[in-house]
């Protein structure tokens, strides 16, 4: 996280995501995304949003096709 990292409510990563806050509270409760807590607030990094979706991306049959072909 940087200092120019913006923090957002759990309803704001909740419409980044295109999901429902009660998704977004059992990421938090289960660990599955970074988080910072101020208190009884809880407020979630942009970078852990973009990490959380970087993380889950699943690449085209392409992409892992030529990941092979550089190996061999």
């Amino acid at each position: 996280m940087t200092t120019t990292d913006t923090l957002l409510t759990v309803e704001q990563a909740a419409e980044r995501l295109g999901t429902g806050v009660r998704f977004i509270r059992r990421l938090i409760q289960e660990r599955r995304i970074r988080y910072v807590k101020l208190g009884k607030p809880v407020r979630i990094p942009e970078s852990a949003i973009a990490a959380y979706i970087e993380e889950r991306t699943v690449p085209t049959l392409g992409d892992a096709r030529s990941r092979f072909e550089k190996a061999a």
